[in-house]
């Protein structure tokens, strides 16, 4: 199973195993991870599951759709790394990946 490493606002890293076919979101949710609010349960409607893509695994991710890029715009503290957690699907390729919660939500 891939494996994602969650980073609080504190540097506290929690990893944790992920299904496959599943989101990121969905993964921190059911291992109550802090910082990723998920108000809108996925659907792209909130910026609440905002977060931080370690640099280097940034471009190894699809580009986000226009729907995230617009949700985006509403989240505050966007960096060039920010992407919607409910928007990235779990596999195999993002076995490792590390991602940082912002200090807040919107």
């Amino acid at each position: 199973m891939p494996k994602i490493t969650y980073i609080d606002t504190e540097g506290t890293a929690r990893t944790v195993e992920a299904e496959p076919g599943s989101t990121v979101m969905e993964t921190a949710i059911g291992n109550d991870i802090p910082g990723i609010l998920a108000t809108c349960g996925g659907s792209c409607s909130c910026a609440t599951c905002h977060v931080y893509v370690e640099a280097s695994w940034f471009p190894r991710l699809p580009p986000p759709a226009l729907e995230e890029s617009d949700m985006l715009d509403t989240a505050h503290d966007v960096k060039a790394t920010s992407r919607l957690s409910c928007q990235i699907e779990v596999s195999e390729k993002i076995d490792g990946l590390i991602v940082t919660t912002p200090s807040r939500q919107i």
